[in-house]
């Protein structure tokens, strides 16, 4: 098993380049097409291959089939300072429209009656920005500052800024059909991760004053920033359970532990706990209503535990040094996302789908700063899509997302920073993050 386990995460390797989301927080709102086309709504279905990343447990009722889909998912994002103490601290600066691809493959095989196996792959998700250099943007304290001023990213770094982290996993999938109303399933999660950082050298190289004379803000400044990909490995797993409460009526139970992940060692001076990004315990339910021959209704909610992990859930006010144990992070709160969705056969062999899916915001005005490279601020996603029957047990599907801009502002973290080196009171000034999103995707699935 630990060679399969290498062999998996060496494939999740290779399909990392490109991939990036943010939408309940940086998880994808939904996994496989036909649940993306309903707000992401799963854990309750049982005519896909994506159950080791909704609900391992569906394996158990579904055919022999292999489904295969990319989505290209384009996030627009953009930060602006004002108000600061020191005007040259304002500039905006926009992060960025890079359309992204993000593939999914499923594939079931049943054993016999009772017991199917399979493999579900997917983009757990990501998040990226890239800002360049704000320009105009004088990091200077002096008074008047020094003219010309050197160019300075948001952050006061002299390169430009920004970050970009992908999760995938493999997900190896067994279910077992209790009876013929209930079953239980176990996905292994191999997962591979990758993240960078670019524009950081502020926060490297920044000294906080003690009684005892100064001391560096990272406990190890060489791996703060600009050291290219960083990549870590882990291994989880996600447990599921079905059951049909009615002949028209299915539950659905999801749960996955925390995936303790290996160190991003080369941003050991940034993430809390030398370089650590786990992947948060997250769990749903999910609920599946057969209205009639041709109409079908879904409610998902789910939580994701996202303050649990160090370098995502430290408040950025933490007084610790950035990579220490109890060191700043992005401050992001617990996401609890309630998705519904419907889908309906409008002809033989035709179904269209639409949903809606609202998440906690788990930035909150306290944060912003970190969060001018991870702004995971939109809550709302409504989507649409279909499926239609080629024939031969085939049949291609879309599906589309739309979430609209959400926006967080506060106070600056450059505030408490420069004030402690003497600038004065209100600085940095205030700080808005913003973020929209378009996802369309397509698919192609086949029953064996």
């Amino acid at each position: 098993m630990k060679h399969h386990a290498r062999a998996l995460a060496a494939l999740a390797t290779t399909l990392l380049p490109g991939l990036a989301a943010a939408t309940d927080g940086y998880f994808a709102h939904g996994y496989g097409m036909k649940s993306l086309g309903m707000g992401g709504a799963g854990i309750a279905r049982t005519d896909d291959a994506f159950g080791g990343a909704n609900n391992p447990a569906q394996f158990a009722f579904v055919p022999d089939q292999l489904d295969l889909g990319l989505t290209l998912f384009k996030p627009t994002r953009s930060a602006t300072r004002s108000g600061a103490a020191l005007p040259g601290l304002n500039g905006t600066a926009d992060g960025g429209s890079s359309v992204f691809e993000l593939p999914e493959a499923g594939y079931v095989h049943r054993v016999d009656h009772d017991w199917a196996l399979g493999v579900t792959v997917y983009g757990n998700g990501g998040m990226n920005t890239d800002y360049g250099l704000a320009g105009g943007v004088n990091c200077s304290t002096q008074s008047p500052p020094p003219s010309p001023a050197p160019p300075s990213n948001l952050l006061c770094g002299s390169t430009g800024l920004g970050i970009d982290m992908a999760q995938l996993i493999v997900a190896p999938t067994v279910g077992w059909k209790v009876d013929e109303r209930q079953s239980l399933g176990v996905s292994l999660l191999v997962v591979e991760q990758r993240f960078k950082a670019t524009g950081l050298q502020m926060l490297a190289n920044f000294q906080l004053p003690t009684p005892a004379g100064t001391i560096a803000y990272s406990s190890d400044p060489s791996a703060v920033t600009d050291k290219g990909y960083s990549y870590s490995s882990g291994v989880g797993a996600r447990l599921g359970y079905l059951g049909r409460l009615a002949p028209d009526l299915t539950l659905g139970l999801s749960y996955s532990p925390k995936v303790s992940m290996g160190k991003l060692s080369k941003y050991r001076g940034l993430f809390a706990q030398q370089g650590g990004f786990d992947i948060p315990v997250n769990y749903g339910l999910g609920l599946q209503y057969r209205a009639s021959e041709r109409l079908t209704v879904a409610l998902d909610v789910t939580r994701i535990l996202y303050a649990g992990i160090a370098s995502v859930g430290n408040p950025g006010s933490n007084a610790g040094q950035l990579g220490s144990d109890n060191g700043p992070g992005f401050g992001w709160r617990d996401v609890t996302a309630v998705k519904l969705g419907v889908e309906g056969e409008v002809m033989p062999g035709t179904v269209l789908r639409a949903g809606i899916n609202h998440g906690t915001n788990p930035i909150t005005p306290r944060d912003v700063t970190f969060n001018i490279l991870a702004p995971g601020v939109v809550q709302e996603h409504f989507t649409l899509g279909g499926t239609h029957a080629l024939g031969n047990g085939s049949s291609i599907g879309f599906a589309f997302a739309f979430m609209p801009g959400k926006s967080v502002s506060g106070p600056s973290a450059l505030n408490g920073l420069f004030q402690a080196t003497g600038a004065p009171a209100g600085t940095g000034g205030n700080e808005t993050i913003r973020l929209s999103e378009k996802q369309l995707g397509v698919s192609w699935e086949t029953r064996l």
